[in-house]
């Protein structure tokens, strides 16, 4: 214990920081978690992740960048979305650059208004040569947050509208090119099937192209900045900060492939229920048979449904507490940073200020991710159902042989 004692309070000296020896023994069980467990295990996450990423992007993207599925689709979504969309992404991940800098001035300047203009002693400040006085100051900063807040959301807005366009666009394609090869083969005995698939089934994948390269760089962007603030205004709170992330990183996952398992046997009941429904529509009589099929599918699918709502509802709720819980660390270390006199109070508001827009790209990310997978899975079924609809239809091979 000892031990762990010293290199606890190696780490806080390298911070900057000394935690006195008259510390209590709860808070020094805090600095223990949030200096050196957390850390610790936010390595291990992240060292196992990225191992499974490259075992993953080995087996599925050392491929040649045309190949082609039995059905004539890119071997994966990301490969359909680089193919079509690839300057509109290129466009997309520039815009969510530039607007990250701008993200930074209004975390900085609620500090700065606070630190100097109002709780800082009566001066004269000179900006661009000019004397301000320290209400004249106060305006100035409020004006330039004011500016900063009105830059960051025109860039916000057209981010998004430019999202939906390209979202729309791809859609539009990746349905045109399901119809055709769907009709190219023998697209007659899945009618009924091709419906939902055209309608419902691609419609997360549109949604999914406007984010697939933007969003991570935008929204992970986002999360660094923040991050990186809050550790230069003090490494403790950046380090707060962090103290739950390992947990959900480690969870969250776990449960998306829960979800991922109930995603792809609700496509897989959609698909059978459309096939009794279309041999009921093609049929001038309604034998009781298909009938109880549709039944038993109705009644599979409320069941699997529940299944994933529990599941995903779950995992939002965990990850909400998660995000609700960390605050706690800014108030204890942050309040006794202060009380101790090595931190100012603004610091710790403008902190505590940014950590509601530290959460939110962090849900984002964790959203990407359900999305990413829940398309995964539509692709792959699209891709399946294409591929069966390219064999040659049996009757009609017969036929044209004799």
């Amino acid at each position: 214990m000892q031990a762990l004692t010293d290199v606890l309070n190696w780490i806080s000296t390298q911070l900057g920081h000394e935690i006195p020896g008259d510390t209590s023994s709860a808070f020094y069980a805090l600095f223990h978690v949030v200096l050196l467990w957390a850390p610790l295990a936010l390595f291990l996450v992240l060292l196992l992740g990225g191992v499974r990423a490259v075992l993953r992007f080995a087996r599925r993207f050392l491929k040649k960048a045309n190949a082609l599925t039995q059905s004539g689709l890119p071997t994966s979504v990301f490969q359909l979305i680089f193919r079509h969309t690839r300057r509109d992404q290129l466009y997309l991940v520039i815009l969510g650059l530039i607007s990250l800098p701008v993200l930074y001035m209004t975390l900085e300047l609620p500090k700065r208004i606070i630190n100097r203009a109002i709780d800082g002693p009566e001066h004269t400040t000179i900006i661009f040569g000019i004397k301000l006085s320290q209400t004249e100051h106060l305006f100035f900063l409020c004006g330039l947050y004011l500016f900063a807040i009105i830059i960051s959301g025109l860039m916000k807005f057209s981010l998004n509208v430019y999202k939906g366009k390209v979202g729309e666009r791809l859609l539009r394609r990746l349905r045109l090119e399901i119809y055709y090869r769907w009709r190219s083969g023998s697209g007659t005995e899945q009618r009924s099937e091709v419906i939902p698939i055209v309608t419902q089934e691609v419609e997360p994948i549109g949604g999914f192209a406007a984010e697939a390269f933007a969003l991570p760089v935008f929204q992970g962007g986002t999360f660094l900045t923040i991050l990186t603030f809050m550790f230069l205004q003090d490494p403790y709170l950046g380090a707060a900060a962090i103290t739950l992330l390992p947990l959900q990183l480690a969870l969250i996952p776990r449960l998306q492939r829960k979800v991922n398992v109930l995603a792809r046997s609700r496509m897989i009941e959609v698909r059978n229920l459309s096939g009794q429904l279309g041999y009921q529509s093609g049929s001038s009589e309604l034998p009781s048979g298909p009938s109880k099929a549709v039944g038993t599918s109705l009644k599979e699918m409320e069941r699997i449904r529940l299944s994933i709502h529990r599941a995903k509802f779950f995992a939002k709720s965990l990850n909400n507490f998660l995000s609700a819980l960390t605050p706690f660390f800014f108030y204890a270390i942050g309040g006794y940073l202060v009380i101790n006199g090595k931190l100012t109070l603004g610091a710790l508001v403008a902190v505590i200020a940014a950590y509601k827009d530290f959460s939110a790209p962090l849900s984002e990310l964790f959203r990407y991710y359900q999305t990413r997978e829940d398309v995964r899975i539509r692709y792959e079924g699209i891709d399946e159902f294409l591929g069966i609809s390219s064999r040659p239809n049996t009757a009609q091979t017969k036929a044209a042989a004799g």
